[in-house]
């Protein structure tokens, strides 16, 4: 539950650890032992101002089985039990309020078993428990896909009635780029040659992911970057299509496909060229940022 929030704009820190039990420092094995009555959670501190609450509930119901009170995937028992951790009487209503959406929605056909309780001491896990999605990359990839977690939630996140949404507000080339990871013709595409000062977001959730102050021209007929706007708004992946080794580009908030990023770009800039499909994008001038809700980064351009 670390990778989901870490990192992305408006995250402070993600720490793992033990909360919800009747011990003090409890130790892993111990909370194992389902003697503890402690959980394994994380705790998010985090800027309501840039991040707020609800956003965290989305992402957190789209990370598990919300109908499972016995555990999550392979991790059985009450210490893996999914459950709300609550610090204010705010975030208790929008947990629940936030529960009730997602009961009424009809996406899972059994009642939401998920626990929203008063958060209580947390006390945080051993180190070699901290960012393991970092430290054991292969491992977390492999155990996080044998589970069935992954597959759980493109089953129910990835819907046919949730496509069908999309096509309806995107063009026929935004969705065959975003959902089918499609690539639009080099130089004919809406960006590429853009030169006008301003933030592209993504087309599907509205994401900032990159700034006109780190494009540049790279001749290959796309919208190339030398960076994101923020390193945990977007994911990469090995693609091996097309006979090819590449790195894929995603955004990390609507999984979109953006394009792929290449070890080409200005050395002085880091050497990198993040190579993104226009129709991935919606670019917002620097004089409307205000208008559409990304006053915040007005100071970017105003600094430069």
């Amino acid at each position: 539950m670390v990778k989901p929030f870490d990192q992305m704009p408006g995250i402070i820190k993600v720490v793992s650890g033990y909360t919800g039990g009747h011990t003090e420092n409890p130790t892993y094995e111990e909370v194992c032992s389902e003697t503890t009555g402690h959980a394994e959670a994380v705790q998010i501190t985090f800027d309501p101002a840039e991040f707020p609450y609800v956003k965290l509930l989305d992402i957190f119901w789209r990370q598990i089985d919300p109908t499972d009170p016995g555990g999550q995937f392979y991790d059985r028992g009450s210490s893996y039990r999914p459950a709300i951790f609550y610090s204010n009487e705010k975030q208790r209503e929008e947990a629940e309020a936030s529960k009730r959406a997602l009961q009424e929605s009809g996406r899972f056909d059994k009642p939401i078993a998920v626990e929203i309780v008063p958060a209580s001491t947390f006390y945080p896990a051993e180190g070699y428990h901290q960012d393991y999605y970092k430290t054991n990359p292969l491992r977390y990839r492999y155990y996080r896909e044998g589970s069935g977690r992954d597959a759980f939630i493109a089953r129910h996140w990835d819907t046919r009635e949730d496509r069908e949404k999309l096509r309806g507000r995107l063009t026929p080339m935004q969705f065959e780029v975003t959902q089918n990871n499609g690539t639009e013709p080099p130089f004919r595409n809406e960006f590429w040659d853009n030169h006008e000062e301003g933030l592209y977001v993504d087309i599907v959730s509205g994401e900032p992911l990159f700034s006109s102050l780190d494009k540049y021209d790279s001749g290959c007929g796309w919208p190339s970057f030398t960076k994101p706007l923020h390193e945990g708004s977007i994911d990469e992946k090995q693609d091996v299509s097309h006979g090819m080794i590449r790195t894929e580009v995603r955004s990390r908030e609507a999984d979109s496909h953006l394009g792929h990023v290449f070890p080409d770009g200005p050395i002085e800039a880091g050497g990198l060229r993040y190579c993104i499909n226009s129709a991935s994008l919606r670019f917002i001038p620097v004089d409307e940022l205000e208008k559409e809700g990304y006053g915040k980064y007005r100071k970017l351009f105003d600094e430069k």
